[in-house]
């Protein structure tokens, strides 16, 4: 048509000056510029067939200069690609387009290369003065016009430059800052027209952009892969050596080989496994393939020159004539799984790996076991499967990578030992890689982990000598890199502490497992942190080269390590670490500093821990005075463990019987800190530092020893121990006293000191009344006189001096000793000083002002940095620590004096104690406490609450309700990471809920009453975000209310009673956790599950805050009630109501809920906790219930509950069967069995078909009931009922029907579960549960129960557990899928047969440049067949029949789809059906009142108009032969093509049937008749070319 037009206007006027100018004039719309563009290449060509130029070459000229080039500079005002909407901003496009065609055909007519020339010098000023702003669309234009009309040799020169440019605006395209976006479209319009353009130029042109790209000084980073990708793909037909080129006349320059150079394949493979966007990935790819199809094509051997620093591994390409088929076979796959990774979807790219497997086998040579292919490819493969966001696909990929070594063994690499330490090591640092797999149990342990450390042994072990060391301490200072997850990092722990012995780490790789510790101390999860602590100092002691480490080393990374969480002494840890000790005992590295003194024992770990302990004592270089601070106590830390851990090690070397050995060793080593320890009573000039330093020492060395786990009775060396610190009590407590009392203390540091003597006295007093408490022994001799000088002192102090540091600094140290002696007499009675009756010190305490503050002190010296901190923030906590004391000392004197408090305040006119018999004011004061005090120093506030508030609850309620408002306050403000959370959250409930405010409050039935119930409320919602909040509760409150194991306080349990809502909530209670708390809980039970295997069990208490303990607690204390006792049977029986009023709540909340939902659960529970109750209810109580029970039968519900209440209905009817006519009176009958019969076969009936299986069972067991009673009535029903039955039991093979009919006969219901001989709590809570079907969140193992020692087992406690086969029964249910379905079938296949593949179209290199092109240009480019088929679906209406439509019209390559409304496209259902179709093919909007002007215009234009339909003179399609010009017209869903359209028609085809239904669906209809179109026409092209 083009040609055709342009012949028309050359008719017109032969002088083409004329016809140019007339067309340069107007406005430069789209029509004109091609009609130019059209004239242009017309004249062209017939210049080239010798015609005579005359003035044309000056015209051209004229046009170029005069019309297109400020044509292109006016249109470069928007940026390229830019966001212009719709139409305007394609004419533009196109406008761009016709005109760069246009100056090419001028710069051809100009006669000469001058114009070509000097417009390419002025385009490429153009493009370096815009960039990098937006805007250079027209130089580019220009560029790429006249850059094929070049001279290679003479114009080299300004090529070479506009190539340099070109590639600094295609590698620019991924800069940073606000310019990317339009940089980037600059970027891609660059690659897509000009450097395809200069390609075509070759010589220097090519190589300079060739070199530009793989020159050594290029950037390599991430964000430059896609740039260079971008540039590769569009000039890889000139980068790659030309098939068929000989080197001809005709043949082009040789250009560069890219299949030589290693940079462009590292750029092809950054591509394939990090890039992040899917289009540079595709070009990766297609750069791949077409290296691939050129190196068969070419047929001659090539390779890829290797780095220097890559060694003597293979190539990372190359090509062997010889080995073709080989290599085709190995690529092949290699591409095919690469583009199945790309659709992220697990159920098509699982039959795939195992061609990952071949690539391996294939890539391993089998006689020398050396790498045939660069691993590195394969790594690519794993690197892309580890950034899919598809986490399953991820961990797939990554278990399949640690599983290679299971069956194969792999030829060392470092590309291996570079990917393990870092992509694998990065998506390992993903903890939801570590769930569990489906049917695992909880505690099982996650296979990822398990696999991992399988992995890491075998690889190690593998590994060379010289590479194993570096390796692993790349490895492990890989673990430092990043804040790991508690779950990641125990498992990389876990599989590090399985690597077999060897001298692989230093004191480099001793640094970085330090670093890692530290680095597990981040995580909350105090079990998982303590377990990867175990794991890393075994690792440590498998690993390290003892050689190359001194035991100063080894003491320094054992201070990493946490005693309370991980290495206790008397653990299974504890025990390795010394037997560790003792085998390499005298291989440690010796430091050059230690002198040996003649002896090969010098250099033991007794002689360094007896030089240990002597530099310890001896006094500091660095003391500086009496006012200086207080030591670290790091170093007591290491020195306490080294001297127990040699003493052990000591122990481990003698026999048994050898006791007096260990003595004289501990004595040695202690020797030093004795002596100091003695003379601390006499030598009042004993440096300050060194008293803190031994004292210190001291408190390290009783705390270190104490074993964890067991009695320390039977341990020698803590019995030792605790004999030699009693032997220097005397003088230690002698100085403390004096220390405390003299006025010794004075500054603000001293107050670190009188903690640490205040902690040593209470130890020596917990000492000593250990063994025994003795009237005039040297603590009895140190306490009176201590508390007598504190009362002098605080006396003192309120005389109104002024208050200087020394004296207030005294004030506190005496309060803080008072309170330190409060406590230990209310924890030791033993140590009661006085009678009774209250005393000098009682009345002290009582008359003190509570929450009195200490003036902030005037500085003497101000240039002193000791007095500095006294006017700091820190002067406040000194305060507040002054006020807690206070409170101490008041609630030692309100438990003390209790009895004498008065229920209000006037019946005590002349009170001897105030605190005591004036409660109202104490309270009051408490309440101001709590308003100052921080959080972490409330609890003896809380306690002295939780006495007075009973006595004043009666006459002063509204003070009360505010006690609880103001902790209630404290508690919901902390967080439950907070370490003082617990104890606070503790002391307040045990103050709140104490069983005489429950029990006075519900007498009284005021707001205090319903304040309770309200703060019982939040608790149980402040458990649902903080685990464990509510067990507190219900244990505390459980605990309260039971006497003795099997004698449960009547009096608190009828106040109980009226708190049955707390047992009721407890008993149905539990969250559902988000997959990562649960993926938590599960590896913390799977830590627990190890037992004292693992350390951290031992040494870290179990605290029991899963929710789980919460019901556990609940059911064991109504296990322990009596139902002969009525205040027992009344509370029972009142929960009962509760419960059946909350599954009725529940089932109307919603009538229809999936399984394992929060509603699922919580009726779960309720039925659990009905039959835990059931033993305890009577006939009469029944009576009241039998209805809501027979009612919940008849509800929808889950399996696991029918089971539940028809387990209960069972019970009730066996143990009372006077219920039995009320049971069948639920379906309106009389008879029992004739009732049964009736209903069932009813139900046999039923359209669903688990209810006619449930009910052929049921009338299976009744007919046998009646035959077996020979009941006549039945006679008549005999041969249909029998006939029935047998049918289904010799059915055949129709589906499952079969299957399930035997299945649901063998299932656990019905089978094997006896609602008597099962009736146990294992059952109820465990076995029940798992059988049917609900999650594991749900079972409640029986050894919880057990473990769970806060409420007594009951007398009955045998019933707990089951004694049937039933908890030998795996979980199944018949109307699970059919079981001869392997879903685990793809991971045993070796490699499948085929696989699916998506037809990916190769044959471009950029697809995606060219958005703006016409549909046919870029299905052109993107090597896409275009057929002479017209789709009409104008008559269409569905837009998922549109959408449909569209889909199967551009995959079989039609040329336009026309419908009668482009608004279709925006259509959701449209678009879900198109999948993006109609962005690949062009559709035309044609009315349907317009179809007969368009059918006649195609028949005007050769189109044959065939018409879909069945008429009385249509063809069979199987018969008719379509013409390539045909129209294809489909009719309307309901009524087809009308009547006046079937005039317009040239045939019309019907599709042949053979059922009865007489249409298909239009869709269906239509891809029918196109399929058969594309086929006979592709038949009839490979006959041509044929």
């Amino acid at each position: 048509m083009e040609w055709v037009l342009a012949e028309a206007l050359l008719s017109q006027s032969r002088d083409p000056r004329v016809l140019l100018g007339a067309l340069c004039r107007g406005e430069a719309s789209a029509e004109r510029v091609e009609t130019l563009r059209f004239l242009l290449q017309r004249l062209e060509d017939e210049a080239a067939r010798g015609g005579d130029a005359g003035a044309l070459p000056e015209a051209a000229r004229e046009v170029a200069a005069g019309y297109l080039v400020p044509l292109l500079r006016g249109l470069r005002g928007r940026p390229a690609g830019g966001s212009e909407p719709g139409p305007p901003g394609r004419q533009r496009r196109r406008v761009l387009r016709a005109a760069g065609a246009a100056l090419r055909s001028c710069a051809r007519l100009a006669g000469g290369p001058q114009l070509a020339a000097a417009l390419a010098e002025e385009a490429l000023r153009d493009l370096l003065a815009v960039w990098p702003a937006s805007g250079l669309e027209g130089a580019v234009e220009v560029l790429a016009a006249v850059g094929p009309c070049l001279r290679p040799c003479e114009d080299g020169p300004l090529l070479q430059r506009v190539a340099e440019a070109a590639l600094a605006v295609a590698l620019g395209g991924h800069g940073d800052g606000d310019e990317a976006g339009p940089a980037e479209d600059a970027a891609a319009l660059v690659a897509g027209r000009l450097l395809p353009a200069l390609g075509q130029c070759g010589g220097a042109a090519l190589r300079a952009v060739w070199g530009g790209l793989v020159a050594p000084g290029m950037p390599s980073g991430p964000g430059r892969v896609g740039p260079k990708l971008l540039v590769l793909s569009a000039l890889a037909e000139k980068l790659l050596p030309e098939p068929g080129a000989d080197g001809g006349p005709g043949a082009r320059e040789a250009g560069p080989d890219a299949r030589r150079c290693g940079r462009f394949w590292r750029t092809v493979q950054a591509g394939l496994g990090r890039a992040e966007d899917a289009l540079t990935r595709k070009r990766a790819r297609y750069l791949l393939q077409r290296a691939v199809e050129v190196s068969a094509e070419l047929g001659a051997d090539c390779a890829c020159a290797c780095a220097p620093q890559e060694g003597n591994g293979p190539s990372l390409f190359w090509w062997s004539d010889k080995k073709k088929d080989e290599l085709l076979k190995f690529w092949e796959n290699y591409i095919l799984i690469m583009e199945t990774l790309e659709g992220n979807q697990i159920h098509v790219i699982k039959p795939v790996l195992p061609k990952l497997n071949s690539l391996f086998e294939c890539a391993v040579s089998e006689g020398n076991g050396c790498w045939l292919f660069h691993p590195s490819w394969h790594m690519c493969i794993y690197k892309r499967m580890f950034e899919s966001e598809n986490k399953i696909l991820t961990k797939e990929g990554v278990i399949h990578f640690l599983e290679l070594y299971e069956t194969k063994v792999l030829p060392f690499s470092p590309e291996l030992s570079e990917f393990i330490i870092g992509p694998l090591m990065d998506a390992l640092s993903e903890s939801s890689l570590y769930s569990r797999s489906p049917g695992q149990l909880i505690g099982s342990g996650s296979p990822l982990g398990l696999k991992l450390q399988k992995f890491l042994v075998t690889f190690i072990s593998l590994l060379p000598e010289e590479i194993k060391s570096s390796f692993l301490l790349r490895f492990i200072q890989k673990m430092t890199s990043r804040h790991w997850c508690a779950i990641p990092i125990l498992f990389l722990s876990k599989a590090l502490a399985s690597v077999p012995r060897c001298k692989a780490l230093g004191i480099e790789g001793l640094l970085a497992l330090r670093d890692v510790l530290q680095c597990t101390m981040i995580t909350h999860q105090i079990l998982l942190r303590g377990a990867a602590q175990c794991y890393l100092l075994q690792t440590a002691m498998n690993l390290v080269d003892v050689e190359k480490v001194s035991l100063s080393d080894i003491s320094t990374f054992l201070m990493s390590l946490r005693q309370e969480e991980s290495l206790g002494r008397g653990t299974s840890l504890w025990t390795e670490l010394c037997d560790w000790l003792r085998v390499n005992e005298g291989c440690f590295r010796r430091l050059s500093t230690c002198s040996s003194t003649g002896l090969s024992e010098t250099a033991s770990l007794n002689a360094y821990v007896r030089n240990l302990v002597q530099e310890y004592v001896k006094s500091p270089a660095w003391e500086t005075g009496e006012n200086c601070f207080m030591p670290d106590w790091f170093e007591a830390r290491l020195v306490a463990m080294m001297v127990l851990l040699a003493v052990d090690v000591e122990g481990m070397k003698i026999q048994y019987s050898e006791k007096r050995r260990t003595q004289n060793v501990l004595r040695i080593f202690l020797d030093p800190l004795l002596d100091a320890l003695m003379k601390f009573g006499t030598n009042a000039y004993m440096p300050l530092l060194k008293t803190d330093r031994c004292l210190q020492l001291l408190l390290k060395l009783l705390h270190t020893c104490l074993l964890k786990g067991s009695s320390t009775q039977d341990d020698e060396v803590c019995t030792l121990l605790q004999n030699f610190v009693m032997s220097t009590t005397e003088s230690i407590s002698e100085f403390i006293l004096r220390r405390l009392t003299m006025n010794e203390l004075s500054s603000v540091s001293d107050l670190d000191r009188c903690h640490l003597y205040l902690m040593v006295l209470t130890e020596l007093i917990n000492l000593h009344v250990k063994v025994g408490w003795k009237r005039g022994n040297p603590i009895w001799r140190v306490i009176s006189p201590l508390k007598n000088a504190s009362i002098r002192h605080l006396q003192e102090m309120d005389s109104g001096q002024e208050p200087t540091l020394g004296r207030q600094v005294q004030r506190v140290v005496s309060m803080a000793a008072l309170a330190m002696v409060c406590e230990a007499i209310d924890q030791k009675p033993e140590l009661q000083l006085d009678s009774l009756d209250a005393g000098p010190t009682e009345r002290f305490l009582s008359s003190l002002q509570p929450n009195q503050t200490l003036q902030k002190p005037h500085t003497e010296e101000p240039s002193s940095f000791f007095e500095e901190s006294s006017s700091s923030q820190g002067w406040g906590k000194i305060v507040a620590q002054y006020i807690h004391d206070q409170w101490v000392c008041l609630s030692f004197l309100l438990k003390k004096y209790h009895s004498l408090i008065p229920p209000s305040e006037g019946e005590v006119l002349e009170p001897v104690l105030p605190a005591v018999q004036m409660p109202i004011r104490t309270l009051q004061s408490a309440l101001e406490a709590l308003t100052v005090l921080p959080s972490d120093q409330v609890l003896p506030v809380f306690q002295c609450m939780k006495i007075l508030v009973p006595k004043l609850l009666t006459s002063s309620e509204s003070l009360c309700i505010e006690s609880f408002d103001m902790a209630w306050k404290i508690i919901s403000s902390l967080s439950n990471t907070q370490l003082i959370f617990w104890s606070n959250l503790k002391a307040f409930v045990q103050f709140v809920f104490d069983t005489k405010v429950l029990t006075i409050a519900a007498k009284i039935k005021g707001q205090a009453y319903f304040k309770i119930k309200e703060i019982m409320y939040k608790i149980i919602e402040m458990s649902a975000l903080k685990t464990g909040v509510f067990n507190t509760l219900i244990s505390y409150c459980c605990q309260s209310w039971i006497v003795s194991p099997s004698n449960v306080s009547q009096e608190s349990l009828s106040s109980a009673k009226n708190y049955s809502e707390l047992v009721l909530e407890a008993c149905i209670f539990g969250t559902v956790f988000r997959r990562d708390q649960r993926l938590i809980q599960d590896v913390q039970t799977f830590v627990e599950n190890l037992g004292r295997d693992c350390a951290a069990n031992v040494v870290i208490e179990n605290t029991k805050r899963e929710d789980h303990y919460v019901r556990i607690c609940a059911v064991k204390f109504l296990c322990l009630l009596d139902g002969s006792n009525m205040s027992h049977k009344l509370f029972m029986e009142d929960l009962a109501i509760k419960l059946l009023d909350k599954d009725e709540v529940v089932s109307k909340s919603r009538t229809r809920y999936y399984v394992n939902s929060q509603q699922h659960r919580v009726k779960n529970r309720i039925w659990q906790t009905l039959l835990v109750l059931f033993p305890r209810f009577d006939q009469n109580f029944l009576n009241r219930i039998i209805d809501k029970i027979f009612q919940a039968g008849f509800i929808n519900n889950q399996a696991s509950i029918k089971y539940f209440i028809e387990w209960i209905i069972i019970l009730i009817l066996h143990k009372f069967p006077q219920f039995l006519p009320k049971f069948w009176d639920c379906f309106s009958y009389k008879l029992i069995l004739k009732q049964a019969l009736i209903i069932v076969l009813q139900w046999c009936f039923n359209h669903n078909f688990s209810i006619r299986l449930y009910a052929l069972v049921a009338l299976k067991k009744i007919w046998n009931m009646c035959k077996t009673m020979h009941v006549e009535e039945f006679d008549a029903l005999t041969s249909v009922i029998e006939s029935s039955l047998n049918q289904v039991e010799n059915m055949h093979g129709a589906g499952n029907a079969k299957k399930n009919w035997q299945r649901i006969q063998e299932h656990f219901f019905f089978a094997t579960f006896h609602p008597l001989k099962d009736y146990c709590l294992e059952t109820i809570f465990y076995i029940l549960p798992r059988l049917s079907g609900l999650v594991e969140d749900e079972w409640i193992a029986i050894g919880k129960f057990t473990s769970f020692t806060d409420i007594p087992l009951d007398a009955g406690f045998q019933w707990y557990l089951s004694s049937t086969q039933l908890c030998d029964l795996e979980p199944g249910d018949w109307a699970q899928q059919d079981r001869g379905f392997n879903s685990g079938e793809a991971d045993d296949q070796s490699e499948w047969t085929d696989v699916q593949k998506k037809i990916i179209p190769w044959k471009n290199n950029v697809p995606d440049l060219d958005l703006e092109l016409a549909f046919q240009d870029r299905a052109a480019k993107l090597g896409k067949s275009i057929s002479r088929l017209i789709v009409v679906a104008s008559l269409i209406d569905k837009p998922t029949n549109l959408g449909g439509l569209c889909r199967t019209c551009e995959v079989f390559g039609a040329l336009v789809l026309v419908v009668g409304s482009l608004h279709c496209v925006k259509d959701k259902q449209f678009q879900h059906l198109s999948v993006s179709a109609e962005q690949w093919l062009p559709l035309v909007e044609v009315k349907p009142p317009q179809l007969i002007d368009y059918l006649q215009q195609k028949k005007a234009e050769g189109y044959t108009i065939i018409g879909v339909e069945q008429t009385a003179k249509s063809l069979d399609l199987t018969q008719y032969c379509f013409p390539e010009k045909s129209l294809l017209l489909l009719g309307n869903e309901r009524e087809g093509i009308p009547a006046n359209l079937i005039q317009q028609l040239d045939v019309c085809v019907e599709i042949p049937q053979q059922g009865i239904i007489r249409s298909l669906n239009v869709h269906v209809s239509g891809a029918l008749l196109i399929w058969e179109y594309t086929r006979q026409q592709l038949l009839k092209h490979g006959d041509t070319e044929s």
